[in-house]
């Protein structure tokens, strides 16, 4: 029997953040990071994956799930997934890192896995152990370590943050639904491919039954219209500057410019995230 520490990296800056801290301040634990791999990320990610490897000096495990997403969505009569039916994380992310361990519990080893939350995000849990062997660590809470605080690890150790921050809040698949509309719009400007693909999707969902489009109450053909685009990109504008203004100044940090999309929108879309994914 062993002890084994893994760590998920999800291709966002928290998860990134938290293997650097973890490697930092715990130097003696020999860590295996994974990330699940859908095959419908963005190309941003695999490219900050690799960075991040650098920094780390070790290889991240792909988990890649032994069914894709087309499989699945076969299996789920075409229904696309949704903030009711996450069948996206069950099946392509939290099954694969099950699968992933089981030999190591099976073996009888203790496994204590990394999750970032952060300590200003009271209201998410992690992963729920479903093994006495598997023990699941907060690092982040413990230490006390919050949003800004992520942005300082990853800037100070060099690895920075993805490129998809310029125009995206979170990590994940291309057509994550957790996506809110301006992100949509960018994804069409910045991956055009991606968004046709999302569509494709989205039309064969609605031909099947799906009561699900990937934007609650708009199907994708009538958001990329121009004068929804704009009026989308207008409506985002209008929240940033009303974001900004009301931001207290801080000097000690006059080069935080990351536009935190949750931030500006709120509550008003998204409903939140996936446990896994967007970190």
């Amino acid at each position: 029997m062993a002890e084994k520490h893994v760590l998920g990296i999800s291709g966002g800056k928290d998860s990134a953040a938290l293997a650097v801290f973890v490697r930092q301040n715990y130097p003696e634990l020999e860590v295996e990071y994974f990330f699940t791999d859908t095959g419908k990320e963005l190309p941003e990610v695999y490219e900050f994956l690799g960075r991040l490897e650098g920094f780390l000096g070790q290889p991240i495990a792909k988990l890649n799930p032994r069914r894709d997403f087309d499989f699945w969505l076969r299996e789920y009569k075409h229904f696309l997934p949704s903030a009711q039916t996450r069948w996206c994380t069950r099946q392509l992310k939290l099954a694969p890192f099950e699968q992933w361990i089981k030999p190591m519990l099976a073996a009888g080893d203790t496994v204590t896995s990394y999750v970032a939350i952060r300590a200003d995000e009271e209201y998410r849990e992690g992963y729920t152990s479903k093994h006495e062997n598997l023990k699941v660590r907060l690092p982040f809470r413990e230490a006390g370590i919050d949003k800004k605080a992520v942005m300082d690890i990853l800037e100070s150790s060099g690895v920075g943050i993805p490129k998809y921050y310029d125009w995206r809040s979170r990590s994940g698949c291309t057509f994550c639904f957790f996506q809110q509309k301006i992100e949509w719009v960018r994804l069409k400007e910045r991956h055009p491919d991606r968004f046709e693909e999302a569509k494709q999707y989205e039309k064969n969902a609605l031909e099947h039954g799906s009561p699900f489009t990937w934007t609650q109450g708009e199907p994708l053909e009538e958001l990329e219209k121009p004068a929804r685009v704009i009026q989308i990109v207008n409506d985002f504008d209008r929240r940033k500057q009303r974001d900004l203004a009301s931001r207290p100044i801080n000097p000690l940090r006059p080069a935080d410019k990351i536009d935190d999309i949750d931030d500006i929108y709120g509550d008003d879309e998204g409903n939140g995230a996936c446990v896994v994914c967007h970190k």
